[in-house]
C-alpha cells in the first residue's frame, strides 16, 4: 500500500513541501480503497463525507440536468484530488455524482479527520488554499473555453492536454465534458482522421 502514499506525496510536492510530521499524519488519516470499475462513489442528495485522492484510474464528476441528461463537469487525467469539493468543505448536500469509470485506487480522508488534522498539520492550510485556487482556475478556464472556443477547438485543446483521458474514457463522457453532442464529436474525430 505504500505506493498509494508515494503517489500522494509526489502530487502534493508539486505545490508544497511536506514535512515528515504531515506525511505521518497523511498515512494515519488517508485510508486506501480499491473501487471496482463503473462504481458510483457518491450520489446526489447526500453530504460528501470523504475527500478522495485518485492514485490510479479514471473518474468523472457529473450532475443530472432538468432534461434528465448526465452532464460531466470534471474528468481526471492521472493522480489528483477528486471530490465534490465545495460540498465536502461546507458539508452541504451535493447535486453531483462521482463515478469510477475504470477500476480506481483511492486514498480517502473523512471530514472528521480532515478537520482534526488541520489543527496540527504544518502545511495543510497552505495546501488547501492552493488546491482551492487550482480548482477555481480549472473551472474558470473550462467556462472560458465553452464560451469562446468552437467545438473543434475545444476538442483539439483537450486532446493535446489530456491524452490519458482520450485513451481511457468513453467518448460520450468526453463529449459531455466539452459541451458537444456525441454525434458531433464523432464527426469531428472522423474529420481529423481523414
Amino acid at each position: 500500500m505504500e505506493h498509494y502514499y508515494d503517489t500522494l506525496f509526489a502530487y502534493v510536492a508539486k505545490i508544497v513541501t511536506l514535512p515528515e510530521h504531515d506525511k505521518e499524519q497523511c498515512r494515519r488519516n488517508f485510508k486506501p480503497l480499491k473501487v471496482p470499475k463503473d462504481t458510483l462513489l457518491e450520489k446526489e442528495g447526500h453530504i460528501p463525507f470523504y475527500h478522495n485522492f485518485i492514485v490510479s484510474g479514471f473518474m468523472r464528476k457529473f450532475y443530472i440536468n432538468d432534461k434528465g441528461e448526465e452532464v460531466t463537469v470534471d474528468l481526471n487525467d492521472g493522480p489528483r484530488f477528486f471530490t465534490s469539493y465545495f460540498h465536502f468543505m461546507n458539508q452541504t448536500v451535493s447535486n453531483e455524482y462521482l463515478h469510477c469509470i475504470t477500476e480506481c485506487e483511492l486514498l480517502r480522508i473523512s471530514i472528521h479527520d480532515a478537520i482534526s488534522s488541520a489543527q496540527t498539520s504544518i502545511t495543510q492550510k497552505d495546501y488547501t488554499i492552493k488546491l482551492f485556487e487550482q480548482v477555481q482556475e480549472e473551472d474558470r478556464q473550462r467556462m472560458n473555453d465553452l464560451a469562446n472556443l468552437t467545438a473543434e477547438q475545444r476538442y483539439l485543446k483537450f486532446v493535446g492536454q489530456y491524452p490519458g483521458i482520450i485513451k481511457n474514457v468513453p467518448q460520450k463522457f468526453i463529449a459531455s465534458y466539452l459541451g458537444i453532442k456525441p454525434e458531433s464529436l464523432s464527426r469531428i474525430r472522423r474529420e481529423m482522421i481523414s
